[in-house]
């Protein structure tokens, strides 16, 4: 009997034991209320607990570790305080946005600079093949017959220029001789009486003659002018636009051979996008070539129209100044520079300011 005794309270001790450890155990037992759901009371001192136990040198300012239920959308939050500058830290899941790229600049130039080697690269290849007879280029027989005859015209009407500009020149100081005389000739007939009538005549007539020159010089000046800016500006301008279309036929003909060696060649998965891009930008410049065959062509039938207006007119005034100039005829001479509205300058008379002229 003693030893039953002892035997059942060995067991009763052993199991107030176990009850009082039991509650240390946080982990091992969860409650649960009697609605069904979990008791988070012993939770938050299994927390504290694990708060205390960690240590000082992670730099946790606060740790908590939340655990639910196996049907919850979330697998765990773990929230942290300063640790290496990061506050706070949360995993969900659901969709991964990226961000757009951001565009280089430096690379969009490299691209840019890439391009306008190989174009240069493929033009300077043309031109030193057509220079040297092997390769082909594309002649429109009609309009560069034109253009060669605009380049011709030009050189001869810039020959004409500078006659003009020399004869311009060589009146001025006839004009400003025959003045100066004209004034000696008048000292003269005042101091001289036996030969006052002589100088005087004399003087008349290189007045007049000073005055006629005068007249004429403002019509070939006028005429200068005019020519001037038919060869300087509208020429000018046509066979800038004849280089530009000398240069995209120059493009054109590159990529067309470019194209043909591509064509030539076999056709493979490595070789069918090099010859697809390369017939890309073949079609481009026959797009650029053909537009500026037609802007050449535009420009090139309305320079000839007003070529033939604007020395008609010039050529009618010079002709008409230079015959009624040694001709003697003032009246005439006059007439003409007032049909084509020129205006002589009075001789001592100094040009306007810009303020007047606007």
């Amino acid at each position: 009997m003693k030893i039953l005794l002892l035997c059942l309270m060995e067991s009763q001790n052993s199991e107030s034991s176990m009850a009082q450890e039991s509650p240390k155990n946080s982990a091992a037992e969860i409650p649960v209320t009697s609605n069904g759901e979990v008791d988070d009371s012993r939770e938050h001192g299994f927390n504290r607990d694990l708060k205390r136990s960690l240590p000082a040198g992670l730099g946790l300012s606060e740790t908590q570790i939340t655990s639910h239920g196996f049907d919850s959308t979330k697998e765990g939050v773990i929230e942290a305080g300063a640790l290496q500058g990061v506050q706070r830290t949360q995993t969900k899941s659901g969709p991964v946005i990226l961000a757009d790229e951001v565009k280089n600049p430096a690379m969009e130039k490299l691209e840019l600079v890439r391009k306008w080697s190989l174009n240069t690269y493929k033009c300077t290849r043309q031109i030193i093949s057509e220079k040297l007879g092997r390769g082909s280029r594309t002649v429109d027989l009609e309009l560069e017959a034109q253009i060669d005859i605009l380049r011709d015209n030009k050189k001869k009407y810039e020959n004409i220029l500078r006659l003009a500009q020399t004869l311009s020149t060589q009146l001025f100081q006839m004009v400003h001789t025959q003045r100066q005389l004209g004034d000696a000739f008048a000292d003269l007939s005042l101091k001289s009486l036996e030969l006052h009538e002589e100088f005087g005549y004399n003087a008349d007539t290189q007045k007049l003659l000073a005055k006629n020159g005068e007249t004429l010089l403002g019509a070939i000046n006028f005429f200068i002018a005019s020519v001037n800016t038919l060869v300087n500006k509208t020429i000018e301008d046509t066979l800038m636009t004849v280089k530009q279309y000398e240069s995209a036929r120059i493009e054109y003909d590159a990529y067309r051979t470019d194209l043909e060696e591509l064509n030539l060649g076999p056709r493979d998965a490595n070789t069918l996008p090099k010859i697809e891009q390369s017939q890309h930008l073949f079609q481009a410049h026959k797009e650029k070539y053909d537009k500026m065959r037609n802007d050449v062509s535009i420009k090139l039938k309305f320079l000839e129209e007003n070529k033939v207006k604007v020395l008609h007119n010039q050529l009618v005034l010079f002709h008409n100044a230079i015959a009624a100039y040694f001709a003697g005829n003032q009246k005439q001479l006059e007439q003409t520079l007032k049909q084509f509205h020129i205006k002589l300058k009075t001789p001592g008379v100094d040009a306007p300011s810009w303020l007047e002229e606007q």
